[in-house]
């Protein structure tokens, strides 16, 4: 493709994502803080940029995979990059943001004679990597037609699901209250098990094939029950992305009891000094409330 696309943020979602636009032959100088990533992204067919400014210019489609509305802020208007795309460019936001932020991003960079994309993706790093993400994309209908073949290279479930920024960023944050939810509700059944005697392995072997499965229980139930598991999303992640989801009820007047009980489990967690481990770790804060001995698992 001869589109010029700029990508900004190569984490753990960012550079697969950045790759897989790669190996669908799109054009992408990416930028990140961390050079290593920046050295992947080159390796794999894709362009370096020393600056955000640099990954920006000239660009047609700026996609930003940053951690929240105040860091895409900081990359578009202190560090140069929305100056830097060319005169009508689209900004991808891709990351998870409150609504609210989402609107205020959008008519700043309008501001500025460019347009917003709200696209946020779920998916995970696996989806990342094979291109089949959920992505929630909310923009003017001719707007999210220019980024369409963008936005299915990188995710095979594409949905429009409005034509104001911020539209997507509210099915994203319903999308983080069930995942946060089930996360900690699966922690506390596991915990319940073991603390009432029944080997939580066994436990979770029963109830994955049952009736009370889940996708979040049947992805995070074996890393609750390792004692140093690989970190797929910090437990700090979700403090940010319940507080997203606690915040909206607020600003909508909508009552979340259950979310914010999970919000409060993973701030525990954190407090703990877990809030870099996988978020599954949030088992921890259940098995210390029912004085349970956090190095016996099972």
């Amino acid at each position: 493709m001869t589109v010029q696309i700029g990508f900004i943020g190569l984490g753990a979602m960012g550079l697969p994502m950045a790759t897989t636009l790669v190996s669908k032959q799109f054009s992408v100088r990416g930028f990140d803080m961390r050079s290593e990533a920046v050295a992947s992204l080159v390796e794999s067919g894709g362009k370096s940029a020393k600056s955000a400014a640099e990954a920006a210019d000239g660009a047609e489609i700026l996609v930003l995979m940053v951690v929240n509305t105040a860091q895409a802020q900081s990359v578009l208007f202190e560090a140069g990059a929305l100056a830097a795309t060319k005169p009508g460019a689209v900004v991808v936001l891709m990351a998870t943001c409150a609504p609210s932020d989402v609107r205020d991003l959008a008519a700043r960079i309008a501001g500025e004679g460019r347009f917003l994309v709200d696209a946020p993706v779920s998916g995970g790093i696996n989806g990342a990597k094979t291109g089949t993400l959920t992505i929630m994309a909310a923009a003017a209908k001719p707007v999210f037609e220019r980024c369409r073949p963008i936005l299915s290279a990188m995710g095979d479930k594409l949905f429009h699901v409005g034509e104001e920024a911020g539209q997507g960023a509210v099915v994203k944050t319903v999308n983080q209250l069930l995942c946060g939810v089930h996360i900690a509700v699966a922690a506390e059944g596991l915990a319940f098990a073991e603390k009432a005697g029944v080997d939580p392995r066994l436990a979770f072997e029963i109830l994955s094939g049952s009736a009370a499965q889940s996708w979040m229980f049947n992805n995070r139930g074996p890393r609750m029950l390792e004692e140093e598991p690989l970190v797929s999303s910090a437990v700090d992640i979700f403090v940010k992305d319940l507080g997203i989801v606690s915040e909206a009820g607020r600003a909508t007047k909508t009552p979340l009891p259950i979310a914010n009980a999970a919000l409060q489990m993973f701030v525990a967690a954190s407090a703990e000094g877990l809030g870099t481990k996988d978020d599954s770790q949030v088992i921890a804060v259940y098995r210390k409330m029912a004085g349970l001995n956090d190095n016996q698992k099972g």
